[in-house]
């Protein structure tokens, strides 16, 4: 529990200074419409800028929002400590980040926690990049190397340790893991020189690849099965004086993964072109496609049970977490069931 409340503080620093600002959401009418107008003003805050969250962006080039009356605000927090932060001192209404947040806040005794209503995507979206290409592939070969990972706490570095495990190598002392780099650096640090491997999300992977710099070797997202990597949460509060705007934030981003679900790399990749202004078609419909291939996404946004499990076990198995914390506090199926219909 000492471990929980440490990366609790963590998340926290720099809260309290802005706690004074006031609440991003309106007060909702009896149609579920903000009170001030027809749209509903919804600020969401994502922890990357990844085709890692196609769905999301579909939602938004399709026009999914607006049908829904949701006049929705995009800031990318750049890690989830910073996006559970502009949740928590409501600069955002919304947060999308890995979920194992909700569990840290919630043990460290918030008040109005944070409760996941929508798993966006089953698999983790990073992959190991190695400076030379690698033949036919094995974990081993990470014995003795340099690999640059994510931050503590993390469900990208512990996913990767997770995967680590389960081919017998010790993480603290088989493999030389460098956590001390920025998210969204790594790539960079890699070109640069540093490292004999890299844990990389996508465009990054694929831009290594293009450069000579980097070559893709494995996929965390295949390698350690079936994972609650990230979810879309808001705090309580929220939740409970905004249920009709949930719901509808939930339905369109069910219909952008029905989209996915139905529509080809190719097409997915055209309709969130906009998104990423820098990434050639080309190179977006590889990306896509790596993702499609190996099941990232969900066919709905219910947060099974199950699956809050399976990330408890893997908080528990890198001592950041104690004892498990009750599913119905941190889970709301309720908009996600809905929004399947």
């Amino acid at each position: 529990m000492k471990k929980i409340k440490k990366l609790f503080a963590l998340l926290l620093a720099g809260v309290l200074p802005v706690l004074v600002f006031a609440g991003c959401g309106n007060a909702e009418d009896k149609n579920g419409k903000a009170s001030s107008g027809e749209m509903t003003k919804v600020v969401l805050n994502e922890v990357a800028h990844s085709v890692f969250y196609a769905p999301m962006y579909v939602a938004i080039e399709e026009g999914y929002f607006a049908e829904e009356g949701i006049d929705l605000e995009l800031v990318t927090g750049f890690g989830a400590d910073k996006t559970m932060t502009a949740v928590l001192t409501d600069e955002a209404d919304i947060g999308f980040m890995g979920c194992e947040s909700s569990v840290y806040t919630y043990a460290g005794g918030t008040e109005d926690y944070v409760v996941n209503f929508a798993q966006l995507t089953q698999r983790a979206g990073n992959f190991l990049v190695s400076r030379e290409p690698v033949d036919d592939f094995t974990w081993d070969m990470l014995k003795d190397k340099d690999v640059l990972g994510g931050r503590a706490g993390g469900m990208p570095e512990m996913v990767f340790e997770y995967i680590l495990l389960k081919n017998n190598i010790d993480p603290a002392t088989d493999v030389r893991i460098d956590q001390s780099i920025d998210f969204g650096s790594t790539a960079a640090a890699f070109s640069g020189g540093q490292g004999d491997y890299t844990v990389e999300f996508e465009p990054h992977a694929t831009m290594l690849e293009q450069k000579g710099d980097g070559y893709v070797v494995a996929s965390l997202g295949e390698d350690s099965g079936y994972v609650p990597y990230t979810s879309f949460s808001a705090k309580k509060s929220y939740i409970e004086n905004h249920p009709k705007t949930v719901q509808a934030f939930t339905n369109a981003l069910q219909k952008g993964m029905d989209y996915v679900d139905s529509h080809t790399p190719e097409e997915i990749a055209k309709v969130i072109a906009p998104q990423f202004a820098e990434t050639d078609l080309d190179t977006l419909t590889k990306i896509v496609e790596r993702y499609h291939t190996q099941g990232t996404w969900k066919e709905n946004l219910v947060f099974e049970e199950e699956s809050f499990d399976l990330l408890q076990n893997i908080l528990m198995e890198f001592d950041v977490q104690e004892a498990k914390v009750p599913y119905e506090e941190l889970v709301n199926t309720e908009f996600a069931i809905e929004a399947a219909k």
